[in-house]
């Protein structure tokens, strides 16, 4: 048990966050929703730093902090952010708010069955509130808030609403952050924690007051468990590793790996056919987290098998790739208007917009199953079309994928722009993989079409007017200009 002293001195570590936040509106990217009121906990780092969860401060406008035993807000602000690994720190400019705070002490990744603490503030209360747990499992698990897959502990430590970026200790020093429970009904007592080695990496990172992220390798992969594909891999009976499935193109492992190669260690550690490497005693994990615990811009060393033949790689770590882009915060939706046709590049924020059982099966099949190529980086589609004389007949068109535009194949979003300064002749042809959307016709299949065509000479004082109609002060977005 803790004593009384050590409880007093952590709770003077937690901080509560108010945060008033405006989303974008993926539907119409030149807007933004609903004024929010949020919110979470956090706990005070050493230099007068506050450490919390990345989605408590997402697409912020103001944020309060409130130590615990105080009535006192102080305004606070977003230093620097990490959505990958679900981290940021804050600051406040009020010295007075510090007076009487002890910071925490960063621990280490603790033991399964180790006990420990959550502090936080759930919702209903400014009371800061402890409960107790240990630590059932550790491994890597993907991330709600980023979509990555990142070391996480569970616990069965209460964790609920408000309690995301609220400090988890363990012998009386920082172990993580909780960040996110379960989401089955029969796993309510299961909460997930963002650990140490997470904290530590997010800390190197903003050391030199930049944000690089989480790195990604860019394969994917399958265990070698039977004897039939150990054999094809040619896999020496009493070696291990995983066979390289798919290389993402533009990835970091891009031109290093090949489809077929076995990937037999990391970082100099042995890969298992499962996948997994030796954390420390007793504990694995996928080997993934090897990759993940780098930062971007490290050189990796890899060993392979490639065809039967021993190789020793490597590479250096670049962000994510992906077909669609996982999630985006605190970035505005990226857009071009022509003609009243809404360009926009197919994003996880843009299919967030609907419930994942609503989302049409091609765009799930895009995020699914999709991965980038030379011909296609990015997924562009016209999100709809706002009406006027120069689209008639095209109204009704959302959610196409756009193929071509005069001639010009659409690789990623910048060639839409490009592709609109040459029209084909007199008009511009913009085409599509576009079948329409059932509605109280039985011959809707025949409604649209998969050609988009409009009069050059109409179509950019057309965008003007349609602009001026809808109350939208640009054509593109801040990151087109």
């Amino acid at each position: 048990m803790m004593t009384d002293d050590v409880s007093h001195a952590l709770r003077r570590s937690v901080v509560k966050l108010f945060t008033v936040i405006k989303e974008p509106n993926h539907y119409q990217p030149w807007d933004l929703g609903y004024q929010k009121n949020s919110g979470g906990s956090a706990c005070i780092l050493p230099g007068q730093r506050i450490l919390t969860n990345a989605h408590v401060v997402r697409h912020q406008v103001y944020v309060q902090a409130l130590k615990a035993d105080d009535s006192q807000k102080y305004t606070a602000r977003v230093e620097h952010v990490d959505h990958d690994s679900e981290t940021a720190i804050l600051s406040v400019e009020d010295p007075r708010f510090f007076e009487g705070t002890v910071p925490v002490e960063l621990g280490e990744l603790p033991a399964r069955q180790a006990r420990v603490l959550v502090y936080g503030f759930p919702t209903g209360g400014n009371d800061v509130c402890a409960t107790a747990g240990v630590v059932s499992r550790i491994e890597v698990r993907r991330y709600t808030h980023s979509q990555r897959r990142l070391l996480a502990l569970q616990t069965d430590a209460a964790i609920n609403p408000g309690n995301s970026g609220g400090p988890v200790f363990a012998g009386g020093k920082l172990v993580g952050l909780a960040f996110q429970s379960h989401a089955q009904k029969d796993l309510e007592k299961s909460g997930y924690v963002v650990p140490i080695p997470v904290i530590r990496h997010f800390l190197e990172d903003v050391e030199d007051k930049a944000v690089g992220g989480v790195p990604d390798l860019g394969v994917f992969w399958q265990r070698i468990e039977s004897d039939a594909l150990r054999d094809w891999a040619r896999l020496p009976a009493g070696r291990t590793g995983v066979l390289i499935s798919r290389v993402v193109y533009g990835s970091s492992a891009d031109g290093v790996l090949r489809e077929g190669d076995v990937l037999v260690s990391v970082d100099g550690a042995p890969v298992a056919c499962d996948g997994s490497v030796l954390l420390r005693e007793n504990d694995r994990v996928e080997f993934t987290h090897l990759v993940s615990r780098q930062q971007v811009g490290a050189r990796l060393a890899l060993e392979v098998l490639r065809d039967g033949a021993p190789l020793k790689l490597e590479v250096t770590l670049g962000k994510l790739v992906a077909l669609v882009s996982p999630p985006r915060h605190d970035k505005r939706p990226t857009y071009f208007i022509f003609a009243g046709l809404v360009f926009m590049p197919l994003t996880y924020d843009y299919l967030s917009v609907w419930d994942w059982k609503e989302v049409s099966a091609r765009f799930r099949f895009y995020y699914g199953e999709l991965l980038p190529t030379p011909r296609r980086k990015e997924v562009v589609i016209i999100n709809q079309v706002l009406a006027h004389d120069v689209n008639v007949g095209y109204h009704q068109v959302r959610g196409a994928v756009v193929d071509r535009i005069n001639g010009v194949d659409i690789v990623e979003m910048a060639d839409v722009q490009r592709a609109l300064q040459a029209p084909a002749g007199e008009h511009h042809v913009i085409e599509i993989d576009y079948h329409g959307v059932p509605g109280d016709s039985s011959d809707y299949h025949f409604a649209f079409g998969t050609r988009v065509v409009l009069e050059a000479s109409r179509a950019s004082k057309a965008t003007e007017e349609i602009l001026t109609r809808y109350g939208i002060a640009s054509d593109r977005s801040a990151d087109l200009r």
